[in-house]
């Protein structure tokens, strides 16, 4: 196949920061970030400028905690040029299987998408992307857990809307743990 044919796109899962523990003040969907998550989220936003992950289109849960996580990744000026951002409620402690039908309803002039969201979903989307054939180091870690502020880049090699378990690369996963 010649390589102009070949489909790429980014894909950037980032788990929500670190958030207050449920209580009778607020529900689960209005939990705000710790001091320590607006921290880890705003180092993580460092990281991802210089890494170069400036996404398309971010793709962010309803919940207080993905929407605070998204406003320190802003003021850690992750982006050069905004992307742009679409708040989806359906993303509130969406499935493996929501997150992908979201991602392939993705017009194919979209190169890099972001996607701000909740366990169990992020991190089960994560492992079913990269698939049980990767021997790489970060697979091995990404096996362990999925801690809040977490973010795993894949390379997608085909279309948006045929995403599907086992098509993406695994390219890097960051913990907060990992940046100290």
């Amino acid at each position: 196949m010649p390589w102009h044919n070949v489909v790429m796109h980014q894909l950037v899962l980032l788990r929500h920061a670190k958030a207050a523990r449920p209580n009778i003040e607020f529900s689960d969907h209005d939990r705000p970030l710790l001091p320590e998550g607006k921290r880890a989220a705003t180092a993580i936003g460092h990281l991802m400028r210089k890494c170069g992950l400036a996404p398309d289109v971010v793709l962010v849960s309803s919940a207080l905690r993905t929407q605070e996580t998204l406003e320190a990744l802003e003021a850690a000026a992750v982006w050069d040029e905004r992307p742009n951002i679409d708040t989806l409620p359906g993303l509130y402690m969406a499935t493996t299987g929501q997150i992908r039908e979201l991602l392939r309803d993705l017009p194919e002039t979209i190169r890099s998408v972001l996607v701000i969201g909740h366990n169990p979903g992020i991190h089960d989307s994560a492992l079913g992307l990269a698939g049980p054939s990767s021997a790489k180091p970060e697979l091995a870690r990404l096996n362990e857990g999925y801690p809040t502020a977490s973010l795993a880049e894949f390379l997608i090699s085909t279309p948006w809307h045929k995403i599907a378990p086992g098509t993406a690369t695994l390219q890097r996963f960051i913990r907060p743990a990992d940046l100290r």
